[in-house]
């Protein structure tokens, strides 16, 4: 398990170039992996490299000090030694051309798999979170019930785009590389909605993401801290 800081500052020798990744203190997700630190955490396990977390909680968020990180008050933000970097995508794509491992050796593969992390991010992601807020925020609304059905058409046409390039395929580039661990996490935000059981070739997917032992740490990790932030739930 990564260190638990409370805040950047530390004087350990060892430390000072470590990456450190903001996450929720209390995340709305309970530990569950959906927050988008998780797709960090994933890939820096994928890669071998040691990290520390600083929690934060909503009311710091929206402070100076933390909006100088992050200008938009959200998770996660990465900093290692004077740098600092926000957006999901960015940060992977950071990872990516640091550890080789996260992206393939071939030039022409290492950009379609460029490609296909700006897809996951810009492509499939923004329908899915469309659904998820219309869920938390409209649901007593009397346009909903017309307004759902096209929602969920629209998660369907990329599911089904996506489902027919996968194929037979295990992977998007056929090795596992930063595009899968973007694409996953993305696509795990549509758990419970149904649409992906309509894409068989999708669940299997996505489980076999879920049985590396990079992610099974990152997602254990996630978990112990929420529960450690929330001891009786």
């Amino acid at each position: 398990m990564n260190e638990l800081l409370y805040s950047v500052t530390t004087n350990a020798q060892d430390h000072l170039m470590r990456p450190i990744l903001t996450a929720f203190k209390d995340s709305p997700d309970r530990g569950q992996g959906f927050a988008r630190d998780m797709r960090v955490r994933w890939a820096l396990e994928e890669a071998g490299q040691t990290y520390d977390v600083k929690l934060v909680t909503f009311d710091e968020m929206e402070q100076p000090e933390y909006l100088a990180l992050q200008p938009f008050g959200q998770i996660p933000a990465f900093i290692q030694g004077d740098l600092t970097l926000f957006e999901t995508g960015a940060i992977l794509l950071h990872l990516a051309e640091t550890f080789p491992s996260l992206l393939p050796a071939h030039p022409t593969k290492r950009a379609q798999a460029i490609s296909w992390m700006f897809a996951a991010l810009n492509t499939v992601e923004p329908p899915i979170v469309q659904l998820e807020v219309a869920h938390h925020r409209e649901t007593g609304e009397s346009w909903y019930s017309k307004r759902l059905p096209f929602l969920q058409n629209q998660i369907r046409d990329v599911l089904s785009d996506l489902a027919k390039f996968l194929d037979s395929r295990d992977w998007l580039l056929n090795e596992f590389c930063a595009s899968d661990i973007l694409m996953m996490t993305v696509l795990r935000r549509a758990e419970g909605t149904g649409l992906l059981d309509e894409f068989p070739t999708l669940p299997a997917y996505i489980k076999r993401g879920e049985s590396r032992p990079a992610y099974q740490r990152a997602f254990a990790d996630q978990l112990e801290i929420y529960l450690r932030q929330n001891p009786k739930k």
